[in-house]
């Protein structure tokens, strides 16, 4: 079991480093890329929203998003009632656009040695666990 675990690990890492080499390139980090990814999929997400889709605590989302807002990439908006949202600037959209672009070259490159039915059947079986 720890060898699998060990497997899974390290091919995060992998993609995780080569991922934030590339980013970089674009002058953002992966988890400000998963920001302006996660707010593209969900414009009403609240700040506790995008802390938990990309794997943050309350408090170090609160932090980047100053960051982000800062950098241009987001901006706040207003919400329902007093709340307050974010948004993902024209700068923050060219950013997310291309970093999807480097993800997806990234993930190609390493899952490339896999048949399309054993992507498929890793999928699945990386949903199954992950949701135990």
């Amino acid at each position: 079991m720890q060898d699998i675990g060990i497997a899974v690990k390290r091919l995060q890492w992998r993609h995780h480093t080569e991922a934030s080499k590339r980013l970089a390139e674009l002058g953002v980090s992966l988890p400000q890329w998963d920001v302006l990814r996660r707010l593209h999929e969900a414009p009403d997400a609240s700040l506790h929203d995008l802390a938990q889709l990309t794997f943050q605590t309350d408090q170090s989302m609160g932090s980047l998003a100053t960051r982000m807002i800062a950098r241009g990439l987001i901006e706040r908006v207003d919400g329902r009632g007093r709340a307050v949202r974010h948004a993902v600037t024209p700068e923050g959209e060219r950013i997310r656009k291309a970093g999807a672009e480097i993800l997806e070259s990234v993930l190609t490159e390493s899952l490339s040695p896999l048949s399309a039915a054993e992507r498929s059947t890793l999928h699945k079986l990386l949903t199954k666990v992950g949701q135990a």
